[in-house]
């Protein structure tokens, strides 16, 4: 199955750390649920681009868009993660599954060294309308890459300003 901007996004069921279920189609964000893949607590790249996040989250909240990091983590280590990595207002989602992952067509990788777990998901970043659409897509098969946070920041600005449609959907 390919997923493709303007249709609907696979569905998306998970845990918080604190416990609580999450899922896609509950969310009910102004503009966009922007959901971003983290590979886990073994990522120090991870760590900055989460932490990042944490300090832009005011700016995505004013234009509209909710945010939760997920990961195929277990609670366990997601928690640590939000400790250890001072995130304390990013929402962290655990437990993403493999299946789901592939789902969502991420990459999926095998552990390569200590402290890693067996198969992980690599990192994404998507953006999906309240409807549930799908409007942005970015995956990647490695740590590095992941878009921007400022330029993402900006993409919402234009695709509001401009009203523009999601693109990549032929």
């Amino acid at each position: 199955m390919s997923i493709k901007p303007r249709q609907s996004a696979p569905p998306l069921e998970l845990t918080e750390v604190d416990g609580r279920p999450w899922r896609l189609r509950d969310a009910k964000p102004e503009k966009f649920e922007m959901i971003v893949v983290y590979r886990g607590l073994h990522c120090p790249v991870c760590k900055t681009y989460l932490g990042e996040l944490e300090a832009k989250l005011p700016e995505f909240a004013k234009r509209g868009v909710d945010v939760i990091a997920i990961s195929t983590d277990s609670r366990e280590r997601a928690e640590r993660a939000k400790t250890e990595w001072g995130l304390s207002n990013l929402r962290i989602g655990c437990e993403l599954s493999i299946a789901s992952a592939r789902e969502w067509e991420l990459f999926i990788s095998r552990a390569i060294r200590e402290g890693e777990p067996s198969e992980f998901s690599e990192p994404g970043l998507f953006l999906v309308t309240p409807d549930g659409t799908l409007f942005f897509a970015s995956r990647g098969s490695a740590p590095w890459g992941r878009p921007p946070l400022d330029q993402m920041l900006r993409a919402v600005d234009v695709i509001t300003e401009r009203k523009m449609p999601a693109r990549g959907e032929a």
